[in-house]
């Protein structure tokens, strides 16, 4: 027998039925809609933004292919002289290495799809790149390369860096050489005195104008995160190459003697300032000795400094990639210097300075 009870409008069975009817009616109304050609618009898509490290790589990147674009349609212009058109041939084939070790340019494939909803692309010069116009583009690039490998978060990021500006300078400046330009100046190499040697500031500073975070910004640091078996290790390489080019210069004749005796006064000198920095000068840590072992003379001195200051910089760019951020700026300098220095014994130039793995 059917119950006369009144059905219940808010009761279950009715909310459901109100319910298959609003999805039917949903679903008529999505298929009304597509059959005339609308539709729900979704975000455009965006380029994902990069953390410190891709920052620094990109800004690596987009440098060293510039100067690859540059060097090669300046090698290419009239009246080019063979030397200068065989330089930029290396340049521009170092370059684009370096561009490649680095990851080379990010694609994240929306670019076409940017591009086209921003309605822009990037705008190219039409001044055409001159021998005199690498050798800014390379010093540019190796500054920014440089304070990039200072600040890279990753150590191994660090050291690639300041290979990469090593080789940006050495070339700027040999490029320089063959057209008359000015070259790129040097980073400064002066090993800073702890903390607890500095000088004390005198009366006249009290009263200066240069504001005390300017000051600190001009005082270079020491590296800081390397053991004390790497300090002692560095102390120990340049003191020898003092000790050897020292007894080459007594053997040796002019020009070689000049040179390499002016070149052991800068590694005794570095080797001083280093034992200080770790304080071992005048321990019983302190690594140095009163005489080394020196190669025979099969071995000649132009040989022999060659591969004194290659270890050098081998041993710098190492400790690049030990030494913790924004205190690494003195250990790339003197990649650059142990490198350049090496090229004036007539070490050929390489990509990659100091990184032997990548010969």
């Amino acid at each position: 027998m059917a119950s006369s009870a009144p059905m219940n409008p808010y009761g279950r069975t009715a909310r459901s039925r109100r319910r298959s009817g609003l999805t039917a009616l949903a679903l008529t109304c999505a298929i009304i809609l597509s059959g005339c050609g609308l539709r729900l618009e979704t975000p455009p898509p965006t380029e994902p933004v990069p953390d410190a490290a891709e920052v620094l790589r990109r800004t690596a990147v987009a440098d060293a292919l510039l100067v690859a674009d540059q060097a090669s349609t300046a090698a290419t212009s009239d009246g080019i002289r063979a030397d200068v058109e065989a330089e930029l041939t290396v340049i521009a084939e170092t370059a684009t290495a370096q561009a490649e070790e680095l990851g080379g340019e990010y694609d994240s494939g929306l670019g076409d799809i940017v591009a086209e909803d921003s309605g822009s692309s990037p705008s190219a010069t039409t001044q055409e790149p001159t021998p005199r116009a690498v050798v800014v583009s390379l010093g540019d690039a190796a500054t920014r390369t440089r304070a990039a490998a200072d600040q890279a978060p990753s150590g191994p990021l660090g050291r690639l860096l300041a290979s990469i500006s090593t080789s940006q300078t050495q070339h700027a400046r040999t490029l320089a050489q063959l057209t008359g330009a000015d070259g790129p100046a040097l980073p400064p190499t002066e090993i800073p005195e702890p903390a607890d040697a500095a000088p004390e500031p005198s009366e006249g500073d009290e009263g200066s104008a240069t504001p005390a975070s300017a000051k600190e910004e001009e005082t270079a640091v020491l590296p800081t995160g390397l053991a004390a078996e790497d300090l002692s290790a560095l102390i120990l390489a340049e003191d020898t190459a003092a000790y050897a080019l020292e007894v080459r210069a007594a053997q040796a004749d002019e020009p070689v003697r000049t040179q390499a005796h002016e070149r052991a006064v800068v590694h005794r000198a570095r080797a001083q300032d280093w034992a200080v920095a770790a304080g071992t000068d005048g321990t019983d840590q302190d690594p140095r000795r009163v005489a080394y072992a020196v190669p025979g003379t099969d071995i000649t001195t132009t040989d022999l400094a060659r591969d004194l200051e290659n270890g050098l910089a081998q041993n710098y760019a190492s400790l690049v990639g030990i030494a913790e951020p924004g205190t690494r700026a003195v250990l790339v300098a003197l990649l650059t210097d142990s490198t350049l220095a090496g090229a004036r014994w007539g070490a050929p130039a390489v990509p990659f300075p100091g990184m032997p793995e990548l010969a």
